[in-house]
């Protein structure tokens, strides 16, 4: 197995391995990040490779909800890095057994996300359009 390690993450450190962050806080526990935040893991890789398998496997499971089970506490849900590292161990066994369906599978996740993130940016502007009416009638004169 490749090498990765997974460590609470302080904003001002300086990182020069392949790495993502991953938010370890709130119901959203999981997620993985390009920036840091104030409540993340960081995740590094030996390569830029299996830094991005690794971000999309966290990404499925995020999505799928996977790291709920294991979210602890009851004001704030987090979870472990303990947690979050075995669920992560466990998955890579899966995507060694089957490499060519995992890329597709990521292929056809990231056009999703990139086609989500359109939807959402015309839905933005749709609620500009809106108020832009809404304020030209009322402000006729």
């Amino acid at each position: 197995m490749k090498y990765f390690s997974v460590k609470t993450s302080t904003i001002k450190q300086e990182i020069s391995n392949p790495h993502f962050y991953v938010l370890n806080k709130g119901l959203n526990s999981g997620k993985p990040l390009l920036v840091p935040c104030p409540n993340c893991f960081i995740i590094q890789t030996e390569n830029e490779d299996f830094k991005e398998v690794l971000y999309w496997i966290s990404f499925a499971l995020w999505r799928t909800k996977a790291f709920h089970p294991y979210l602890r506490g009851s004001v704030i849900p987090f979870i472990c890095i303990g947690d979050y590292k075995q669920l992560i161990v466990e998955k890579i066994e899966v995507v060694k057994a089957n490499p060519v369906k995992f890329s597709e599978t990521i292929k056809q996740l990231s056009i999703i996300e990139m086609k989500e993130k359109q939807l959402k940016e015309n839905l933005k502007l749709i609620q500009e359009l809106k108020r832009a009416y809404v304020y030209s009638y009322f402000n006729k004169k």
